[in-house]
Protein backbone atom coordinates (compact mmCIF):
# COMPACT_ATOMS: atom_id res chain seq x y z
CA UNK A 1 0.00 0.00 0.00
CA UNK A 2 2.83 2.34 0.90
CA UNK A 3 4.56 1.46 -2.38
CA UNK A 4 1.47 2.38 -4.36
CA UNK A 5 1.15 5.65 -2.46
CA UNK A 6 4.79 6.47 -3.12
CA UNK A 7 4.32 5.74 -6.85
CA UNK A 8 1.29 8.04 -7.03
CA UNK A 9 3.18 10.81 -5.23
CA UNK A 10 6.09 10.38 -7.62
CA UNK A 11 3.81 10.43 -10.64
CA UNK A 12 2.26 13.62 -9.33
CA UNK A 13 5.66 15.30 -9.61
CA UNK A 14 6.11 14.30 -13.27
CA UNK A 15 6.30 17.24 -15.68
CA UNK A 16 3.42 17.85 -18.05
CA UNK A 17 5.31 16.65 -21.09
CA UNK A 18 5.61 13.20 -19.53
CA UNK A 19 1.84 13.05 -19.05
CA UNK A 20 1.36 14.26 -22.62
CA UNK A 21 3.60 11.48 -23.90
CA UNK A 22 1.69 8.90 -21.88
CA UNK A 23 -1.63 10.13 -23.25
CA UNK A 24 -0.28 10.12 -26.81
CA UNK A 25 1.13 6.63 -26.34
CA UNK A 26 -2.21 5.34 -25.04
CA UNK A 27 -4.04 6.99 -27.93
CA UNK A 28 -1.58 5.57 -30.44
CA UNK A 29 -1.97 2.09 -28.99
CA UNK A 30 -5.76 2.32 -29.18
CA UNK A 31 -5.64 3.59 -32.77
CA UNK A 32 -3.33 0.75 -33.76
CA UNK A 33 -5.66 -1.84 -32.22
CA UNK A 34 -8.71 -0.25 -33.87
CA UNK A 35 -6.94 -0.15 -37.24
CA UNK A 36 -5.91 -3.80 -36.96
CA UNK A 37 -9.46 -4.83 -36.06
CA UNK A 38 -10.94 -2.94 -39.01
CA UNK A 39 -8.30 -4.34 -41.33
CA UNK A 40 -8.98 -7.89 -40.14
CA UNK A 41 -12.72 -7.47 -40.69
CA UNK A 42 -12.09 -5.98 -44.13
CA UNK A 43 -9.89 -8.97 -44.99
CA UNK A 44 -12.75 -11.28 -44.01
CA UNK A 45 -15.02 -9.37 -46.39
CA UNK A 46 -12.48 -9.74 -49.20
CA UNK A 47 -12.15 -13.46 -48.49
CA UNK A 48 -15.94 -13.88 -48.59
CA UNK A 49 -16.08 -12.06 -51.91
CA UNK A 50 -13.52 -14.53 -53.23
CA UNK A 51 -16.11 -17.29 -52.83
CA UNK A 52 -18.59 -15.28 -54.90
CA UNK A 53 -15.90 -14.63 -57.49
CA UNK A 54 -15.28 -18.35 -57.95
CA UNK A 55 -18.97 -18.95 -58.73
CA UNK A 56 -19.21 -15.94 -61.04
CA UNK A 57 -16.31 -17.29 -63.10
CA UNK A 58 -18.11 -20.63 -63.22
CA UNK A 59 -21.24 -18.91 -64.52
CA UNK A 60 -19.32 -16.95 -67.14
CA UNK A 61 -17.59 -20.12 -68.35
CA UNK A 62 -20.92 -21.86 -68.93
CA UNK A 63 -22.41 -19.14 -71.10
CA UNK A 64 -20.37 -19.64 -74.33
CA UNK A 65 -21.49 -23.28 -74.47
CA UNK A 66 -25.06 -22.19 -73.92
CA UNK A 67 -24.86 -19.67 -76.75
CA UNK A 68 -23.33 -22.24 -79.12
CA UNK A 69 -26.15 -24.70 -78.44
CA UNK A 70 -28.76 -22.01 -78.97
CA UNK A 71 -27.10 -20.83 -82.17
CA UNK A 72 -27.90 -24.16 -83.86
CA UNK A 73 -31.61 -23.43 -83.57
CA UNK A 74 -31.77 -19.63 -83.42
CA UNK A 75 -30.09 -18.70 -86.67
CA UNK A 76 -32.45 -15.75 -87.11
CA UNK A 77 -32.06 -14.46 -83.55
CA UNK A 78 -28.59 -12.98 -83.89
CA UNK A 79 -29.39 -9.90 -81.79
CA UNK A 80 -30.50 -11.96 -78.79
CA UNK A 81 -27.40 -14.14 -78.89
CA UNK A 82 -25.12 -11.16 -79.39
CA UNK A 83 -26.72 -9.41 -76.42
CA UNK A 84 -25.84 -12.37 -74.20
CA UNK A 85 -22.25 -12.42 -75.45
CA UNK A 86 -21.79 -8.68 -74.92
CA UNK A 87 -23.41 -8.77 -71.48
CA UNK A 88 -21.08 -11.61 -70.50
CA UNK A 89 -18.07 -9.59 -71.62
CA UNK A 90 -19.13 -6.60 -69.53
CA UNK A 91 -19.82 -8.83 -66.54
CA UNK A 92 -16.37 -10.41 -66.84
CA UNK A 93 -14.73 -6.98 -66.91
CA UNK A 94 -16.70 -5.87 -63.86
CA UNK A 95 -15.86 -9.12 -62.08
CA UNK A 96 -12.13 -8.62 -62.68
CA UNK A 97 -12.29 -5.04 -61.36
CA UNK A 98 -14.22 -6.14 -58.27
CA UNK A 99 -11.83 -9.05 -57.67
CA UNK A 100 -8.93 -6.58 -57.71
CA UNK A 101 -10.72 -4.31 -55.22
CA UNK A 102 -13.25 -6.44 -53.28
CA UNK A 103 -13.82 -3.75 -50.65
CA UNK A 104 -14.45 -0.94 -53.14
CA UNK A 105 -18.11 0.09 -53.11
CA UNK A 106 -18.01 1.49 -56.67
CA UNK A 107 -16.50 -1.70 -58.10
CA UNK A 108 -19.07 -3.84 -56.32
CA UNK A 109 -21.91 -1.64 -57.55
CA UNK A 110 -20.66 -1.90 -61.13
CA UNK A 111 -20.43 -5.68 -60.77
CA UNK A 112 -24.00 -5.95 -59.49
CA UNK A 113 -25.23 -3.85 -62.43
CA UNK A 114 -23.31 -5.89 -64.98
CA UNK A 115 -24.53 -9.18 -63.55
CA UNK A 116 -28.11 -7.88 -63.55
CA UNK A 117 -27.76 -7.01 -67.24
CA UNK A 118 -26.33 -10.46 -67.96
CA UNK A 119 -29.19 -12.08 -66.09
CA UNK A 120 -31.67 -10.07 -68.14
CA UNK A 121 -30.04 -11.12 -71.41
CA UNK A 122 -30.09 -14.78 -70.33
CA UNK A 123 -33.71 -14.45 -69.29
CA UNK A 124 -34.65 -13.18 -72.75
CA UNK A 125 -32.75 -16.06 -74.35
CA UNK A 126 -34.51 -18.66 -72.21
CA UNK A 127 -37.87 -17.04 -72.89
CA UNK A 128 -37.15 -17.20 -76.62
CA UNK A 129 -36.18 -20.85 -76.31
CA UNK A 130 -39.73 -21.61 -75.21
CA UNK A 131 -40.87 -20.80 -78.76
CA UNK A 132 -38.49 -23.34 -80.28
CA UNK A 133 -39.55 -26.88 -79.23
CA UNK A 134 -36.40 -28.52 -80.60
CA UNK A 135 -34.15 -26.12 -78.69
CA UNK A 136 -36.25 -26.45 -75.58
CA UNK A 137 -35.89 -30.24 -75.74
CA UNK A 138 -32.14 -30.20 -76.47
CA UNK A 139 -30.42 -32.31 -73.82
CA UNK A 140 -27.27 -30.20 -73.74
CA UNK A 141 -29.30 -27.05 -73.24
CA UNK A 142 -31.25 -28.68 -70.43
CA UNK A 143 -28.01 -29.70 -68.71
CA UNK A 144 -26.53 -26.23 -69.08
CA UNK A 145 -29.65 -24.62 -67.65
CA UNK A 146 -29.56 -26.99 -64.72
CA UNK A 147 -25.88 -26.24 -64.13
CA UNK A 148 -26.60 -22.52 -64.23
CA UNK A 149 -29.36 -23.02 -61.67
CA UNK A 150 -26.97 -24.91 -59.38
CA UNK A 151 -24.41 -22.14 -59.81
CA UNK A 152 -27.02 -19.56 -58.88
CA UNK A 153 -27.73 -21.46 -55.67
CA UNK A 154 -24.04 -21.48 -54.81
CA UNK A 155 -23.83 -17.76 -55.55
CA UNK A 156 -26.79 -17.16 -53.23
CA UNK A 157 -25.07 -18.99 -50.35
CA UNK A 158 -21.78 -17.18 -51.01
CA UNK A 159 -23.61 -13.85 -51.19
CA UNK A 160 -25.24 -14.45 -47.81
CA UNK A 161 -21.88 -15.29 -46.23
CA UNK A 162 -20.41 -12.17 -47.79
CA UNK A 163 -23.24 -9.98 -46.50
CA UNK A 164 -22.76 -11.40 -42.99
CA UNK A 165 -19.12 -10.32 -43.07
CA UNK A 166 -20.06 -6.90 -44.44
CA UNK A 167 -22.55 -6.46 -41.60
CA UNK A 168 -19.91 -7.29 -38.98
CA UNK A 169 -17.46 -4.89 -40.60
CA UNK A 170 -20.01 -2.07 -40.99
CA UNK A 171 -21.21 -2.41 -37.40
CA UNK A 172 -17.64 -1.95 -36.18
CA UNK A 173 -16.88 0.91 -38.56
CA UNK A 174 -20.07 2.77 -37.63
CA UNK A 175 -19.91 2.48 -33.85
CA UNK A 176 -18.11 4.87 -31.54
CA UNK A 177 -15.26 4.92 -30.68
CA UNK A 178 -14.05 2.73 -33.58
CA UNK A 179 -15.92 5.15 -35.86
CA UNK A 180 -13.17 7.70 -35.17
CA UNK A 181 -10.44 5.33 -36.35
CA UNK A 182 -12.51 4.26 -39.38
CA UNK A 183 -12.87 7.84 -40.56
CA UNK A 184 -9.28 8.69 -39.74
CA UNK A 185 -7.89 5.77 -41.77
CA UNK A 186 -10.50 5.85 -44.56
CA UNK A 187 -12.41 2.65 -43.80
CA UNK A 188 -15.62 3.30 -45.73
CA UNK A 189 -18.91 1.54 -45.03
CA UNK A 190 -19.60 -1.19 -47.61
CA UNK A 191 -22.94 -1.94 -49.28
CA UNK A 192 -24.33 -5.48 -49.09
CA UNK A 193 -24.79 -7.38 -52.33
CA UNK A 194 -28.45 -7.70 -53.24
CA UNK A 195 -30.09 -10.23 -55.50
CA UNK A 196 -31.44 -8.38 -58.54
CA UNK A 197 -34.82 -8.70 -60.18
CA UNK A 198 -38.18 -9.86 -58.86
CA UNK A 199 -38.71 -13.04 -56.86
CA UNK A 200 -40.11 -14.71 -59.98
CA UNK A 201 -37.08 -13.72 -62.02
CA UNK A 202 -34.74 -15.25 -59.43
CA UNK A 203 -36.19 -18.73 -59.85
CA UNK A 204 -34.04 -21.24 -61.78
CA UNK A 205 -32.95 -21.26 -64.51
CA UNK A 206 -32.71 -17.50 -64.49
CA UNK A 207 -29.39 -16.22 -63.20
CA UNK A 208 -28.75 -13.31 -60.89
CA UNK A 209 -25.99 -12.01 -58.69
Amino acid sequence: MEGATSWIEAAGRWPRWVWALLVLAALGLWLARAYNRLQALQNRVANAFGQIDVQLKRRHDLIPNLVEVARRYLRHEHDTLQAVIEARGRAQQAERRAAAAPVDAAALGALAGAEAALGGALGRLFALAEDYPELKADQTLRELREELAHTENRIAFARQAYNDEVLAYNDTARHFPTLVAARLFGFAVLPPLQATGSEEERQPPRVRL
